[in-house]
Formats: structure tokens, sequence, C-alpha cells
């Protein structure tokens, strides 16, 4: 409440005080901007800068168009109120413990949705809506901005539109089916977080059911419904909050709404707790299944902007063997590097690479030692051999083409045995892929400059489970810890465990980081499978099957783990359906979206 005074108070101010906030935000914007880009000429990283620049370049715009937002009598109120919203979602998000504030923070951009519809003058409901999509994109994902500038800017801003999108097609059912709206919002959002599964703009992060990374021992049902159990949570929450303050006319008198409306406030408290209390009994009550299998985990620790890529291979190399010998046992049977940990030069050669072959010799002094490491690599396409969309051509000295395309990838190494390769198969955007290249082709130019390539990188279609006489394991490569349904298509090829092999040095030390690794634990509710994670920066560890994180090393450290982690082959619900709420959320929300246009059409 405190928060929304203040916020009136701010829109209240004349009209040069409002010129003055403008100046010193684009102040602010251009200091940030330019200090960042004397550090980056100094290889030095940013830290929280981009949180600064990106909400000052967003507070910027809302303060130049400030009449757009103002321009009704109510104007003021609908800006706080979707502030406040975008404010509230993201305390929402991991790392910050106030996950319960998901059940609220969607009330005042409803109340904003509610008020406008009412109205009888034509009041558009967007820019209140990108207001909070924008807050809630940069203050959670600011962190981008440390790994790919342009492709941050485009990810919080281009994302608040595509969020916009099912917001402003459930006030749409609302105006012409009023009795089905709601049913509707949360069919909508279902689908529109199913989609950014599975499109090549995939950006997840934002998925509602992913807050709850920061407290898994509430969402053990997700072994049955995955993240999406999560969003509808939320979102029925927030509709019933609605409901039960537009029933009394938005009063704040806590004491007013019990009296007049008890049953409806019980039947909210019962929704609150009792998939809380559900999922506390199932945390206390299960038990780790499977069979013992020791694992080390190492975290190198090379800063991945400005060390890794130039520290010479073989002193790479040293610093990885030094870190496995202080942690390995004649009992270990696994040993984990990170994401793109070296070079393994050419697909077809793999096992004959120079670091590989080394590796392999290191790891022969141990009984049953396997490795499992990110590498990048790379194929070279044979005359006649079909190209693939990520297939680029190169010329080579003596003036013959060459098409090959590039991998970030995993391999399996096992002495006096095959290489086993797996393929990342969902690439970030931006900084792997280029969505719908054919599209933006005539980004071309642009992506030259930036040293990226329009074509990104080669993918695997189908998950793939390593081989050993240990068991199977998923060869997770970091940025696929954040897609379930996709993540348990490893467990449906066999995968007994989990290896996360990441580099979350990327983001420096921000949340970015920290949400990543609170996403693994939702993936091990979901399959049950225990974790290994290996992190060259950031956060090394174990995680149990009830999602709890163990052993986790510290930040901006090298260092080497040993844990005991369960092998088991149990199948859960979540693994055998996968997204089944996401799916039946799209069936309806493409019956309730061609019933909306038929009524529009009718009236």
């Amino acid at each position: 409440m405190a928060f929304l005074i203040i916020v009136f108070n701010l829109f209240s101010l004349k009209k040069q005080y409002r010129i003055a906030l403008l100046v010193f935000t684009l102040v602010v914007a251009l200091g940030t901007g330019w200090r960042m880009l004397h550090l980056y000429q100094n290889e030095t990283l940013w830290g929280h800068l981009p949180l600064f620049f990106f909400l000052s370049v967003w507070l910027s715009v809302v303060f130049l168009f400030w009449n757009s937002f103002t321009r009704h009598p109510k104007g003021l109120r609908w800006l706080a109120l979707s502030s406040l919203s975008g404010v509230l979602l993201s305390l929402g998000f991991p790392p910050l413990p106030l996950t319960f504030l998901l059940f609220i923070a969607w009330v005042p951009i409803l109340l904003v949705e509610s008020e406008i519809s009412q109205e009888k003058e034509k009041v558009s409901l967007f820019p209140y809506a990108y207001n909070a999509f924008a807050l809630w994109n940069v203050l959670v994902t600011w962190w981008v901005g440390n790994t790919a500038f342009i492709a941050g800017f485009f990810a919080f801003f281009l994302n608040a539109l595509f969020m916009s999108v099912p917001f402003l097609l459930f006030s749409k059912t609302k105006k012409v089916a009023p009795n089905i709206a709601y049913a509707a919002f949360a069919a909508y959002w279902i689908s529109f977080e199913m989609l950014h599964l599975n499109w090549e703009i995939s950006w997840s992060w934002l998925n509602l059911g992913n807050a709850f990374g920061q407290f898994p021992s509430w969402v053990q049902w997700y072994e049955y419904t995955g993240i999406f159990g999560g969003t509808l949570w939320v979102i029925l929450l927030n509709i019933l909050i609605f409901k039960l303050f537009q029933r009394n006319n938005f009063s704040l008198s806590l004491k007013n709404i019990w009296q007049e409306n008890t049953g409806g406030v019980l039947k909210i408290i019962i929704i609150v707790v009792m998939p809380i209390a559900l999922s506390l009994v199932m945390y206390f009550r299960h038990g780790e299944v499977g069979r013992d299998v020791e694992v080390v985990v190492v975290q190198p620790n090379f800063e991945p902007h400005y060390e890794k890529f130039q520290i010479p291979r073989e002193q790479q190399l040293e610093r990885f063997i030094t870190l496995s010998k202080e942690a390995l046992t004649a009992n270990t049977e696994y040993l984990v590097f990170p994401e793109t940990s070296f070079s393994g030069g050419e697909k077809e050669g793999i096992a004959n690479n120079t670091s590989v072959r080394k590796l392999e010799r290191f790891i022969s002094g141990y009984p049953n030692l396997k490795l499992v490491t990110g590498v990048n690599a790379y194929k070279i396409f044979e005359p006649g051999e079909p190209h693939t969309n990520a297939t680029r051509t190169d010329k080579r000295s003596d003036g013959s083409t060459v098409h090959w395309e590039a991998y970030n990838a995993a391999i399996q190494i096992n002495p006096n045995d095959t290489v086993q390769f797996y393929v990342k198969g969902k690439l970030v955007p931006g900084a792997e892929i280029t969505p719908y290249r054919k599209i933006f082709f005539f980004l071309q130019p642009v992506v030259d400059a930036l040293d990226g390539s329009l074509e990104g990188h080669g993918v695997s279609r189908k998950r793939k489970a390593f081989e050993s006489n240990s068991g199977k394991v998923a060869p997770v490569i970091c940025y696929e810890s954040v897609f379930g349904d996709y993540h348990a298509g490893y467990v449906r090829e066999g995968a007994e465990a989990i290896f996360i092999v990441t580099n979350d040095g990327w983001w420096d030390r921000s949340p970015g980081y920290q949400q990543h690794l609170k996403f693994a634990s939702l993936r091990a509710i979901e399959t049950r499978r225990s974790v290994a994670r290996s992190a060259n920066v950031g956060t090394t560890c174990f995680i149990n099957q009830r999602g709890d994180v163990l052993q986790p090393t510290t930040y901006g450290k090298a260092a080497a783990s040993r844990g005991i982690i369960k092998f088991n082959d149990r199948i859960t619900f979540y693994v055998q359906w996968g997204d089944l709420i996401g799916r039946l959320a799209v069936f309806l929300a493409a019956i309730l979206f061609l019933n909306t246009i038929a009524k529009s059409l009718k009236r």
C-alpha cells in the first residue's frame, strides 16, 4: 500500500517536475551506458549496471509518452496499478523469498482491465499492460544484458509485447463472453507459456511455474503437473482474490472482507494452503530411490568473457585435471566437466582430438570412471550430403568450398571405447540461433558486425542418454534445463540420472545464475531424477530427487565436489504425459478464441 501511495504522489507531480524526472532518467541511461562501454573497452564485467540502464530506459519512455498514459482522468491510477503488478511479479521470482506475492501480483492489472472495459469512451489497455510486463521483464532478467547486450534489449521489450497479446485477447473475450472470460485468461496465458517452450523465439524464463524453484518443497506435485500446475495455481488464486476484492468494491479492510465474504476468504485460504500442505507431506515422506553412484563435478572457474577463450588449451586442461585429482577416488564412476570445456574439433574425428586423448589417458587410471563434458565441435558435410538450416559456407585456401555447421555438444569418454556424442537441442535465441532467419535475412550485416552467425548452431532433434556399465545419464546442456517436457525426453530415452553442464559466468554475479540453478530443482522433481550439475562459473552442486541443492560451490572459486547420487528407472506421471495441462490449455484457448471471433462478428 505504501508503494502505491508513493507511486500516486510521483505521478501527481507537476509538468516541470516530470520533465526533470525525464531528464534524470535519460542522464542515468546515458551515464550507465557510457560506463558500460568504458568497462567493455577495458575488459571489465558490468555487474548490476544493465539493471540501471534498462530500467532507466523504460522509465524514460514512460515519462516521454506521459500524455499517452495520462490522457484519461484515470490514467495516473491505471499507470500506478500496472506498475504495481510489474513490481509484484518481479518480487515473486527467485532469488527473492517472496514467491507468495505472485498470488496477488495480477490483481492490480486485472483491476485496470476491469475499469477500462467499463469506460464508455474507447480507451486502450495496451500501454498499461505493456508497462507491467516491461517492468517484470527488466527487473527479473536484466542480467541477460551481461551476455548479449542487443539480444537482451530485444528479450525484454519484445517479450513484453508478446506477453501483452494473451492479456489483450482475454479482455476481448471478456467483452463478448463475460461468463467465460477468466477461464479464457488462464487458457490464453498458459497457451502463451506453452508457445514459448516450443518456438524459435523461445524465452520461457518467466513462465510463472518456474518461480517455485525458490521453494521446491511447495511443489512436489510437479511430478504430476510440471510447471504448468504452478502457473495454473497462480492464475486461479489471482482471479479468486480479484473477484473477492471486486465484490467488496476493492476495500482494503480485511475485517470487512472477512465479515461479508467469509466463504470466499476460506476458499482462497484452502487453495493456498492445500497444495503446499500436500507437497510438504510428499516432501517429508519421499525416500530417495535407486542405487548409489559416486560422481565428481568440477568447477574450473574460467571467466567466459575475457579469460576462458584466451587461455591456452593445455593450461585449461591442467586445471581440470588438477581439480579432478583432488576429488576422485577409486570408487568414482563419473567425472563431469561443464559446458564448452574445450574444443573437440570435427565431430567424426573427435576420438582422435588431442584433448580427448589426453583426458582418456587420465581417466584410464581410475577403474570404471567415465567422463561427461561439454565441447565445441563442428561437422563438415560431404559432397551430396543433405544440408541443414545451420549450414555455413566458407572458402578453403585452395579456393574450394566447404559446407559445415557448428555444435554446442556434450560427449562421454569411456576408456577403450567409442566417444558418445550429443548435440544441444534447445538453443539460446540471439546467442546461438537467429530465430526464423529466413524471415529476418536482412539482419545479416548486423549479425556479421557483432561477430555472430545468422545460421546459428546445429541442433539435435531427439534426446540421447549416454550409456555405460554404470547406467544411462542425460547430458543436459545449459538452456535445455529450463524446458520441462524437453528435459523429460531424456528420461523417456532411459536416463537414470541428470548431468547438467553449463556456463553461468556469462551473467556475472547476478540473479541469473541463481535462477538457473533453482529451475534445475524443478526438473529433479518432475522426473524424480538426481542431478549432478557442473558449471564453469556459477554454482556446481548435486540436487536430490526432492529438489534439494546439496554441496553447492562458491561463485567465482575453482572447485571440485564428490557426492553420491541415486540412479533409478522410475517413470513419473509427468515424464509419461509431459505438459498435459499446457496441451489442454492450447485446445481450450483455440475453442475460446474461435468463440470470441464468432460472437464479435455476430455483434
